[in-house]
């Protein structure tokens, strides 16, 4: 039997089904544009991302702000640069929805720092996670305009760094304590509000799959959507629903359809794996990104 975690290692193929895919090689031309979010490989610092991709032939790497700042924003810039990779997303900023005012005016310093770590970095993505209801405060509506009213307020110093800053709905799930913003059609309310070259939507397969309408939201945004990401919903979901994402193919999302809608709005940006998942995290990263690019292959790129 297999050591490898049930959620990292490829199913069986049924009787009668087409062979799996091998793990592209390094140079294949279908993996130009996947992208590591390094929340995928968890355990691994960034200098061992970095290196994870260059091994894999993944061109691209989505960042977070910890590791980053862990190794020193220069010396990331500068690991990256000459890896050759791009940065596809910094995650994260957000978490506007405070109702303390100096806890909001903390969150907002905060949210410029990010703006300009996403610049230095190369990068023109910042993801943005609405944040959720503080504690005690079970005002939902209040919580989505303090939302509003915090993107609002990046905007100009987004747009004098040329980053782009990409809302993030999450699913409903985590409406508490993470997203007050619940679909792509009310993210859209808020970027909307502003141009779409500094503000945008995140398309999250996990976290929209499930929305009423989701591929005439996904047409309606247009040249707003600043990220692709793409993972599973599996079933039963683990006991910490922050751990759920599951390995595209794993699930119940239906990948070609949302891939094609995305691309049908001219969407040419990078595709990235983010995935929680305490197994996925446990197994070894080599492992995971050869999976997560076979996965890649089959089931999203034949469809961008």
């Amino acid at each position: 039997m297999s050591a490898f975690p049930d959620a990292v290692r490829d199913r069986d193929v049924p009787s009668g089904a087409a062979a799996r895919v091998s793990t592209p090689e390094p140079g294949d031309p279908r993996l130009a544009r996947l992208s590591l979010n390094q929340r995928t490989t968890a355990n691994w610092s960034l200098r061992e991302a970095v290196d994870g991709c260059t091994a894999a032939g993944i061109g691209s790497i989505g960042v977070w702000r910890e590791p980053v700042a862990e190794a020193g924003l220069a010396t990331a810039a500068r690991m990256i640069g000459d890896a050759g990779l791009r940065v596809s997303s910094v995650c994260r900023g957000g978490f506007f929805t405070p109702s303390d005012p100096a806890a909001r005016a903390a969150a907002h310093r905060d949210n410029l720092a990010a703006i300009d770590e996403t610049a230095a970095l190369g990068c023109r993505t910042l993801v943005l996670v609405p944040g959720g209801l503080p504690e005690g405060d079970r005002g939902i509506a209040g919580a989505r305009s303090r939302v509003a009213e915090a993107v609002a307020a990046l905007v100009p110093h987004a747009r004098e760094r040329g980053v782009r800053l990409g809302i993030e709905p999450m699913h409903p799930v985590f409406a508490a304590d993470r997203g007050v913003i619940s679909t792509l059609a009310q993210a859209l309310d808020i970027a909307e509000q502003h141009p779409s070259d500094v503000a945008g939507v995140v398309v999250d397969t996990f976290h929209v799959w499930w929305e009423p309408g989701i591929l005439e939201q996904i047409d309606r945004a247009g040249e707003r959507i600043v990220s692709y990401q793409v993972c599973d919903w599996i079933t039963p979901l683990p006991a910490d629903t922050l751990l759920s994402r599951g390995m595209v193919g794993d699930g119940h999302i239906d990948f070609p359809a949302l891939t094609r809608a995305v691309a049908a709005t001219g969407y040419r940006g990078d595709v990235e794996v983010e995935i929680f998942n305490a197994d996925v995290w446990a197994a070894p990263g080599t492992d995971v990104l050869a999976t997560m690019a076979r996965r890649y292959v089959e089931f999203v790129q034949p469809y961008l």
